[in-house]
């Protein structure tokens, strides 16, 4: 099937259409900018939410949770599980998928497991066009799961609409840790597994630390809710302050600003991995090849200079 035939597949609701076309995607097949360029008028009603934290915070319990409220109030979710790449094959671990498979059946709910492919971010660079892909099917809500490596994990801040931040009560002293990452991303806090002894303190620490930013009459507040994420018991709470936090930046025109913002990230990063694409694809280095010796005793930022300026010169 071609790329055309897939595209009005998956108008058409065609589950394995979409399939096939993330698998492309995901693959970095020479097909994927025809894929996104043929699909992207599609794009904008999916509410995009980041769900991040730090590993065993319990981020799968409560994707899992949400997707199911979320389908039982008859909205569909597409959901991508970002996993640790598998060191024997480059590919996912699955493991969020596995844990998933109880709602993976439901018509309204598609799970898409990615690795990191050595992403520092917790994302695969790849993230943001399988969102565009759920987002042209008509998914109401994308839900995005990342790995959970801790500070590096701002990716998510440029991919979704609302960011969780998850954490546990034994977060509790590592808080001050985060505020230079995590805590300044985040547009809900949810301490998980709240049951345990500590979850107060956690509560209290992420208070101190909300107080630190920059604030004004007019700025959201993250609101921390605390979870039993096995036991369903909070998750509603979080679904109310999602449909808070959309309707507030919706009404102060904070979501157009946020959207283009990330759009101008997306288009710099586009550019900047196709210029080092074509970079090294012209062997332009080549004509510096001698220069690149430790016995020459010639600066890197001599030889750096020396490639550029040989590559500008080509245009």
């Amino acid at each position: 099937m071609n790329i055309d035939s897939l595209v009005a597949s998956i108008k058409n609701k065609n589950r394995r259409a979409l399939a096939r076309l993330i698998t492309l995607v995901e693959n970095d097949d020479v097909e994927t900018e025809k894929v996104l360029n043929k699909i992207y008028h599609l794009i904008g009603k999916g509410y995009r939410v980041g769900i991040t934290g730090p590993p065993g915070a319990g981020k799968s319990t409560i994707t899992n949770t949400l997707a199911k409220i979320l389908l039982q109030a008859g909205k569909t979710v597409g959901i991508i599980a970002v996993d640790p790449t598998s060191p024997f094959t480059g590919g996912a671990l699955l493991g969020d998928r596995v844990r998933m498979s109880e709602i993976g059946a439901s018509e309204g709910i598609f799970i898409r497991s990615m690795a990191t492919r050595g992403s520092l971010g917790g994302l695969n660079k790849k993230t943001n066009d399988v969102a565009d892909l759920l987002d042209a099917f008509g998914y109401d809500f994308i839900i995005i799961e990342t790995v959970g490596v801790g500070q590096s994990e701002l990716d998510i801040v440029k991919t979704s609409d609302t960011v969780l931040v998850v954490i546990v009560p034994e977060s509790g002293d590592t808080i001050q840790a985060m505020k230079a990452g995590l805590m300044e991303i985040g547009d809900i806090f949810v301490v998980n597994k709240s049951d345990r002894p500590g979850a107060e303190n956690a509560v209290n620490a992420i208070k101190n630390m909300l107080m630190l930013r920059d604030n004004s009459s007019n700025t959201w507040t993250p609101p921390i809710v605390k979870t039993i994420a096995h036991e369903n018991k909070g998750i509603d709470e979080i679904l109310k302050e999602i449909e808070s936090h959309r309707k507030y930046i919706s009404d102060n025109n904070i979501y157009n600003i946020r959207k283009n913002r990330q759009l101008h990230l997306r288009v710099k990063e586009i550019v900047e991995a196709k210029l080092i694409t074509e970079l090294w694809a012209n062997k332009i280095n080549d004509a510096t090849d001698d220069s690149v010796s430790f016995e020459n005793g010639t600066s890197p930022y001599k030889i750096a200079n020396a490639i550029i300026d040989h590559f500008k010169a080509q245009f």
